[in-house]
């Protein structure tokens, strides 16, 4: 696949991008030497490598799904800079 500057005054227009028809020039190549390394990775021969996502196993460290001490409004209030009835208070918006 090549790129011309027809398909680069696309990019740059989806991309919101605004270019000279000089810079637009100059990413022809820019554009067709990137799809050129892309077409080189699809020649390697990767039968009978497993995908992976990191260089190294990596495994999600769970904690234990438990209930913790809760019912402690008192504490979560006192920080508050206003509050009423058991709740914040908060300035009023609407009128």
């Amino acid at each position: 696949m090549s790129v011309d500057s027809k398909t680069v005054k696309k990019i740059a227009s989806l991309a919101r991008i605004a270019m000279t028809d000089a810079e637009i020039e100059a990413m022809v190549p820019e554009f067709n030497g990137i799809l050129g390394w892309v077409e080189q990775l699809g020649e390697v021969d990767v039968t009978g490598i497993e995908p992976m996502t990191a260089v190294i196993p990596n495994t999600l460290r769970l904690r234990e799904d438990v209930v913790t001490d809760g019912n402690i409004r008192d504490k979560v209030l006192a920080n508050a800079p206003a509050a009423e009835h058991g709740f914040f208070g908060v300035p009023k918006v609407i009128e």
